[in-house]
Order: structure tokens, then C-alpha cells, then sequence
């Protein structure tokens, strides 16, 4: 029983460094391709990725229950800004890492959950 356990517990550890290595590669990608995005090296891109996930994690279903009102009322579309202001205070707490604007961090937003979605689909089992 244990076993099962250890075993199981060790594979959602793999899983969570994979995906968190597979959104630091995904954020070097969008910072040379999109020119309001940059990142200073791979160490800051994996601090984003770090920061990026305790943000969603703590900071956006606060954010979010929150706004309920306005986002009921844009039906949903309040939480594309949602997503740009995370990525704005990921800008603010990694130093290695900048967004020149709210447009930038918007599209920034949208394109890494795309590639995100692209990327994780690989570690999904079969």
C-alpha cells in the first residue's frame, strides 16, 4: 500500500517539474518572439514559471471571486485582464523578467496558455 503510494507521490513531483520546466521553455520562446516580453536568462525564466504557478495558485481565485460581478457581466472576458495582471505581478517579483505593458502581458498571457496547452499535452498518459 505504501508502495503504491511512495510511487505515486513521486510521479505528481516528476510531473509538477516537468510541467514547471515545460512553462520555463515556453516563457524563453514568447520572449523571443514577442518584443514587449524579455527575459534575462534561463534561471529568471524558470523563476517566472515558479512565480507564475503560486501566483495562480494563491493570488487569481482571490482576484477572481473578487471581480465575479464584472466578470459575469463581460461574460468571462474579464479574465483575459485577470491573466495580464498576473503576469504584470510576475514581472514586479522576478527582476529578470519584464513586460513593457498590459497589452503586451495580455497577449503574452494568451499565447502561453496556448503554448502551454500544446506542450503539456505531451506528458498526458495515454
Amino acid at each position: 500500500m505504501w508502495a503504491v503510494f511512495y510511487l505515486y507521490k513521486s510521479q505528481f513531483k516528476m510531473k509538477l517539474i516537468l510541467r514547471l520546466l515545460l512553462t520555463a521553455l515556453a516563457v524563453v520562446i514568447l520572449s523571443y518572439v514577442l518584443p514587449g516580453v524579455t527575459v534575462e536568462g534561463y534561471f529568471s525564466a524558470i523563476l517566472v514559471a515558479v512565480v507564475l504557478a503560486l501566483l495562480r495558485l494563491t493570488v487569481k481565485p482571490i482576484i477572481i471571486l473578487l471581480t465575479l460581478p464584472v466578470t459575469i457581466v463581460t461574460l468571462g472576458l474579464f479574465l483575459l485582464f485577470i491573466n495580464a495582471f498576473i503576469i504584470l505581478l510576475a514581472d514586479y517579483f522576478v527582476s529578470g523578467f519584464s513586460v513593457a505593458s498590459i497589452w503586451w502581458a495580455l497577449l503574452f498571457s494568451l499565447l502561453l496558455s496556448f503554448l502551454q496547452s500544446m506542450l503539456f499535452s505531451m506528458l498526458k498518459e495515454k
